[in-house]
């Protein structure tokens, strides 16, 4: 009787996915109540068809099916299917476009399942239109739908094998197990009632293996790798909701998995194989794989509906757990389908048997975005959508990285053993990963975990720096922490999870959901993630509404939707995720052990799994309709994503080994050419000084068009498209940093940082940059810019002492001087105490601080497909030195602009009232620069530069010298030697001769090229073995030989000469600048205020009138200059950009002549009770510069030019007046100066730049037999640039390239240019130089005799 409903359902299926059965013997066996088949094979191709993966299936059999049915206990006891041993192996399609239509155009979908449905009907409606007149129909339905809801189902050894390149990813499960429970989750015989429309199920996966291995080109595997993930078990539970009795399908379903530990462990070898399997799953969610293009999430839903709906059949209908029976009793012919299309459960315990292949594979990932594929139901006509909600929780997860090693074994036939040594762990605590999704209009995903930190193990490179034996502490170990403790923050990362219970379902309680963007944006805004988690939340949004009703099916593939769609659906995806406070120390063991996984990472190039198409740029495009265009400016789906990160430290401590040479050239895609790394003894530095970074948020806000390449198509092909058009086609991007700041810090023995010295005070600012999507399209629009770029700070200041900064140097140049064989830190502890002095103890001498800041910083950048431009403001700059006084600090300003010089030029201003600096004064400095992009464009109308400087007051204090000249002591400096890698042998002690002894702190000898790579692989401290005794200036020489392929000056001079003047050709110059005033005391000047240091002229000023002993002051007042170039008419120098100048100038050197003009300049002495003595009195010039080039025919590869240029200097009267006090006053300056740069010289501090100059200009060829006289000193430097002061000979001639013989015994300008002008055409100099009259006044000291003047 019964057998008569049963029986057929089961044949068919097992019928339907199984090869070569007698379904006689299938019948007699089952109505026995036991069926055993052995040794299946299963029907590849139906299983392909029937899941619509872009997976083939190689092989796929079961060793052992059993169905055990209880005839007699139907009604109490379940059917139990049992599968043993089942395994299959898949790869991913070749071609993946062709072979299915998926998600491609509902339409067609819906055409070939109406046809089938067509040819179906008719069988299924005479089988089955007699059912047995014996059983009320109402008692059959129950009965069956009692059956259905209590299946067993046992899978025994589930094999799976993807197989990819020379990947093969095989997952092993030892047994699930599915099976009803009731609301304690027991396992129960249960029914849905009608006072509860409720049915929980739960699987129990056991021992879940995960290996990830890699075959050769036979396909064989020759060693295994550890297994990602060892005998994990997790259970999963699911809650299914019904409207009423007859639904045909849940409401609601919800289906959460809960892993108590999740341990992956990956390999060298592995990772690449990993990031390739999870570019496989993001590829498949974004539908790059197959035949969608970018859509969102809805590719998903539509491919994973296909999916199972059709494992659950072929139809459109949507089939449940419980819907068999429903149909059958009901005999409507329309949902009738033919026997071996037969829906019901044991249709859902095959659907069941890959969604949690692919469910449990999924969370394996944690990427969980992908799990939509679970249970998923394919839509219907005239069914709604389910609700679903999948979710993953895993209390605590680990993930260890690991390098492996070969190790041959003893005999030659035995197989290569590998040995793994785990390097880096990452451990996460808490994790949730929930899905919630409506059909296709909805879908949600959080992401979140309360706590996770990492930890470095063992040794890295060589060095054994965490090594058992080495007894360092856990705190040092862990580099990484962020979030809360599990155990503190309680189980919030279950909240309303089936496995919480206080969860409605668990006290029977029907869940509401938000299903509306609004709401769910109120709900669950970042404050209630971090609450809920508080280590990381991310939360990804995507809603589809319809707005004119018609929601045509699957809208992501929109270049097959007509445009007049486009505006049909408003789509929108945001994803927000938020960082919480978090602790990164990147010191050399965390740094070398990131940098190495970078490198296994990139060691094997896979192909992309989806190629960009070759740009086809299409002539004959069709302008888009009013009405289209209309419908795009109202809605314009963006994809948006948010990053915050709160509360951040940073710390970053001296390098205590530092190997990056052997694992940047990888990165960056250069060959490895750095030798083998010995094994070394490693030494922990304390203490350990560090710079700490805190920043208080950092927000960054990114958006993109979702549909790029259609709706540039559009816009691009209007005449005029409007700014809110335009404004879609880019990439946004914002970034904004809140409260920045940087100290100084140590690490002492005990594991405790000192009290941190501040550098950077706390400051924020904020970057936003645009870029267009698919130029190509842009290319005819000049005016459209491709790229923009805005800068802003509003106000930054840095403070330090000379000790602080040669702390800095020293952090800086441990990382950046990569030690070749010996790695050897010193750390001067002299500095170190002047750095971090303790509390409470006063030093002897305390250090000036130097404090600059700068204000309202403005930048932007922008380029176009003609021009590229930036344009820009700099607010105010100040910087001031802190000394410590008598009592408390001074505060002596040093350099302040913008400052109101007009009026400085003459000593009047110091008995004038002076007007407070406004906060309205104009900025310091405006400038607007315009490049062409290509040189030789032929309607470039050349480059355009507009710049105005307002006024500068300088203070040259003597408080400048003594932070200049600090040196630490070195009798302290503690020298840890750490012998590494390479070739040195390890006995080699490296010593230090006394007088090389590193002043700089712990600097690397300052002395070492600072641009120079390492030098003959010495390490960041140039330290000498006793062999080595080479003359230091010998890199630098043999440097610059290698790269200047020793050329001769001269050689670099007309190369120099010819970048200026392409540079300058067809330059629009425009140039202001304010006078700026030097003010030389030869003692301090603190400002009178101890709060705010004050104007630099009012402070000098005061003192002037205030105080008896000013000291005395030189006062230097440099011209105001103003520089036109011809033709141009004066504009503001801030201009938008890219902008136009009225007269471009299209020839070479019409720019010329520049007219350049200086004004007041003067200098003038201030000493002592009130008296003011003029040295050169204000005076002033004008002169016209133009230079015309012609060019000659070329001789050789390149054509020269020949340069005229002509130079015509007007200038006004000059007097100079000079007395004793004035000498004297200069001679004091001169004196202390000198003795200052001695000091410096002495200590090598700008010792690299002054061996630079000495090799580079090197005056006299070493072949030349005849020195030069003592009478005409090698020229320096200065002397080749061809505006240095010129005697008259050279008026008016044009030079010929003259006497050219090594034994012409003076150097000079002359032969300089002459020789320039012979190979690189000529250089003609004319000059005209206007002095009306000079007069030079000598005071004498008599009293009475007041001003006796000797007039020249």
């Amino acid at each position: 009787m019964l057998e008569s409903y049963v029986t057929p359902i089961l044949m068919s299926y097992v019928n339907r996915y199984i090869k070569n059965l007698k379904p006689s013997d299938l019948q007699l066996s089952l109505w026995g109540g036991d069926v055993v088949l052995s040794k299946l094979e299963l029907k590849l191709d139906v299983l392909e068809q029937e899941l619509k993966l872009p997976f083939t299936f190689l092989s796929g059999h079961i060793h052992e099916l059993r169905i055990h049915v209880p005839w007699t206990k139907l009604g109490s006891e379940p059917v139990v299917i049992t599968i043993n041993t089942m395994e299959c192996i898949l790869k991913l399609k070749d071609g993946a476009q062709e072979d299915h239509e998926s998600c491609g155009s509902s339409s067609t979908n819906r055409s070939t399942t109406e046809s089938m449905k067509s040819a179906v009907k008719p069988r299924r409606v005479q089988q089955s239109a007699s059912p047995d007149p014996d059983l009320p129909p109402g008692y059959v339905q129950s009965l069956i739908r009692r059956v259905v809801n209590n299946v067993n189902i046992v899978i025994n050894n589930l094999i799976l094998k993807y197989v990819e390149d020379d990947i093969v990813l095989s997952v092993n499960i030892t047994s699930a197990e599915c099976y009803t429970v009731d609301e304690f989750w027991d396992r129960a015989f249960m029914d849905i009632s009608a006072t509860d429309l409720v049915l929980r199920k739960m699987i129990n996966f056991s021992d879940c293996t995960v290996c990830l291995d890699k075959r050769n080109a036979s396909g064989k595997i020759e060693f295994y790798q550890e297994p990602l993930l060892y005998k994990c078990s997790f259970k999963t539970r699911l809650h299914f909701t019904y409207d009423n009795l007859n639904s045909k399908m849940p409401s609601i379903i919800k289906v959460h998995t809960l892993v108590e530990s999740l341990k992956l462990s990956i390999s060298d070898q592995q990772l690449p194989m990993f990031i390739r399997i999870m570019q496989l799953g993001i590829a498949l969610y974004y539908g790059e794989i197959g035949n969608f293009k970018d859509g969102e999430s809805e590719d998903l839903i539509c491919h994973t509906k296909d999916m199972l709906g059709n494992i659950t059949g072929t139809e459109d209908e949507t089939s449940s757990v419980m819907q068999y029976p429903t149909q059958y009793i009901n005999q409507d012919p329309y949902l009738h389908q033919d026997d071996d299309q037969q829906q019901g459960w044991v249709s859902w315990a095959w659907s069941l048997v890959p969604a949690i292949v692919s469910y449990e594979d999924e969370e394996n990932d944690s990427s969980g975005i992908g799990d939509g594929s679970t249970l998923h139901q394919q839509k219907s006509p005239s069914l709604k959508d389910p609700i679903i909600s999948i979710g993953f929780y895993c209390t605590k997860a680990t993930v260890t990285f690991k390098l492996t090693e070969m190790q041959a074994e003893s005999s030659y036939y035995s197989p290569q053993k590998v040995k793994s040594k785990e390097v880096i762990c990452w451990e996460q605590e808490g994790t949730t990963v929930e899905v919630l999704m409506k059909g296709e209009l909805f879908f949600d995903c959080q992401i979140g975990f309360v706590g996770c930190q990492a930890m470095c193990l063992k040794g890295i490179m060589g060095i054994k720096d965490f090594e058992e034996n080495m007894n360092r502490s856990e705190e040092e170990a862990y580099f990484f922490n962020c979030g809360e403790n599990l155990s503190a923050k309680g189980m919030t990362y279950l909240t309303n999870s089936l496995f919480d219970y206080r969860s409605p379902e668990n006290n029977s309680i029907r869940a509401e959901f938000i299903l509306d963007a609004a709401h769910h944006k109120e709900t669950y805004t970042e404050i209630a993630g971090m609450q809920r988690f508080g280590a990381f939340y991310m939360d990804y949004l995507y809603t589809m509404e319809s707005t004119s009703g018609k929601v045509s099916g699957n809208q992501q593939d929109l270049s097959s939707v007509k445009s007049e769609d486009f505006g049909s659906v408003q789509e929108m995806s945001t994803k927000s995720l938020v960082v919480g406070p978090l602790n990164l120390r990147l010191d050399s063991s965390a740094v070398h052990r990131i940098m190495k996984m970078i490198v296994c990472a990139l060691e094997h190039e896979y192909e992309p799994y989806s190629r960009t198409k070759p740009d086809i740029m299409d002539g004959n495009r069709t302008m888009p309709s009013s009405e289209e265009v209309a419908s795009l400016e109202e809605y314009i789906p963006t994809r948006l994503t948010t990053l915050t990160v709160l509360k951040c430290t940073i710390i970053i401590p001296v390098a205590e080994f530092n190997l990056l040479d052997h694992l940047m050239p990888i990165i960056m895609g250069e060959k490895n050419l750095s030798g083998l790394l010995n094994a070394a003894s490693f030494q922990p530095l304390r203490p350990l000084p560090s710079i700490r970074i805190l920043v208080d948020k950092v927000n960054l806000e990114h958006s993109v068009p979702m549909y790029a390449e259609q709706l540039v198509h559009v816009v691009s092909s209007l005449g005029q498209p409007s700014d809110n058009l335009l404004h879609y086609c880019y990439s946004h991007c914002y970034l904004k940093i809140f409260g920045f700041q940087a100290a100084l810090t140590s690490l002492d023995s005990k594991g405790l940082y000192c009290f941190p010295v501040p550098v950077i005070p706390s400051f924020s600012t904020a970057v936003y940059g645009k870029l267009i999507k698919f130029p190509k399209y842009w290319t005819k629009r000049a005016h459209v810019p491709l790229t923009e770029c805005i800068f802003e700070l509003p106000n930054l200041t840095v403070q330090a002492t000379r000790a602080q900064t040669l702390l800095l140097q020293t952090i800086y140049q441990s990382w950046c001087h990569p030690a070749g064989n010996v790695s050897s830190v010193v750390v001067n502890e002299a500095l170190l105490n002047e750095v971090f002095q303790t509390s409470g103890v006063k030093s002897k001498n305390p250090l000036p601080t130097l404090e600059g800041s700068i204000q309202n910083v403005e930048l932007k950048y922008c380029g176009t497909s003609l021009v590229k431009c930036a344009s820009g403001t700099v607010g105010s700059i100040k910087i001031c030195a802190k000394a410590p006084g008598d009592g408390k600090e001074k505060l002596i300003p040093l350099i302040q602009g913008p400052s109101d010089t007009r009026d400085l030029h003459s000593s009047k201003w110091l008995n004038e009232s002076r007007k407070p600096e406004s906060l309205l004064a104009p900025d310091l400095v405006a400038f607007t620069i315009q490049i062409p992009q290509y040189m030789d464009y032929c309607h470039n109308s050349g480059a355009v530069l507009l710049s105005s400087v307002q006024g500068l007051a300088i203070n040259v204090d003597p408080v400048l010298y003594t932070w200049l000249i600090y040196q630490p002591q070195k009798r302290a400096s503690r020298h840890i030697q750490q012998q590494s890698v390479g070739t040195v042998p390890l006995g080699v002690s490296v010593t230090r001769k006394k007088e090389d002894e590193a002043s700089v702190g712990s600097a690397p000898l300052a002395r070492q090229q600072s641009n120079q790579a390492s030098e003959y692989a010495s390490s960041p401290v140039k330290t000498k073995t006793v062999t080595e005794s080479r003359p230091l200036s010998l890199p630098v020489k043999t440097m610059l030989n290698s790269s200047e392929s020793c050329r001769s000056p001269e050689e670099r001079m007309k190369e120099f000469i010819g970048i200026v003047w392409n540079a300058v050709k067809r330059l629009t110059l425009q140039l202001e600048v304010q006078s700026c005033c030097v003010f030389l005391p030869n003692d301090s000047l603190p400002s009178p205020s101890t709060i705010v240091s004050g104007d630099i002229p009012g402070t000098v000023r005061s003192w002037y009138h205030g105080q008896a002993s000013m000291p005395g002051t030189l006062v230097v007042c440099l011209p105001q200059i103003k520089i036109m170039s011809a033709g141009h008419k004066h504009m503001e120098p801030l201009q938008e950009i890219p902008f136009v100048v009225l007269r471009p100038i299209l020839e070479e050197g019409d720019a010329f002549p520049w007219t350049i003009s200086l004004h007041h300049f003067s200098i003038y002495t201030l000493l002592g009770q009130q008296m003011t003595l003029n040295l050169v009195e204000p005076m002033g010039c004008t002169s016209t510069l133009a230079v015309t080039s012609q060019k000659l025919l070329a001789s050789g590869p390149e054509s020269r030019h020949s340069f005229v240029v002509c130079l015509h200097v007007d200038l006004e009267s000059l007097e100079i007046k000079c007395s004793n006090p004035q000498v004297q006053l200069l001679y004091e300056l001169a004196e202390i100066t000198s003795k200052v740069w001695n000091k410096i010289q002495r200590k090598g501090i700008l010792y690299q730049s002054s061996v630079y100059t000495e090799t580079t200009s090197g005056p006299v060829p070493p072949s030349s037999p005849v020195k030069s006289s003592v009478g005409t000193a090698p020229p320096d430097t200065s002397t080749y640039s061809p505006s240095a002061d010129i005697g008259t000979t050279t008026e008016g001639d044009s030079l010929q390239g003259g006497d050219d013989s090594p034994f012409s015994d003076s150097i000079t300008l002359e032969q300089t240019t002459s020789n320039i002008g012979v190979s690189s055409g000529r250089v003609s100099l004319w000059m005209q130089w206007m002095l009306p009259k000079i007069t030079v006044k000598l005071f004498a000291p008599d009293p009475r005799n007041n001003g006796t003047g000797i007039i020249l």
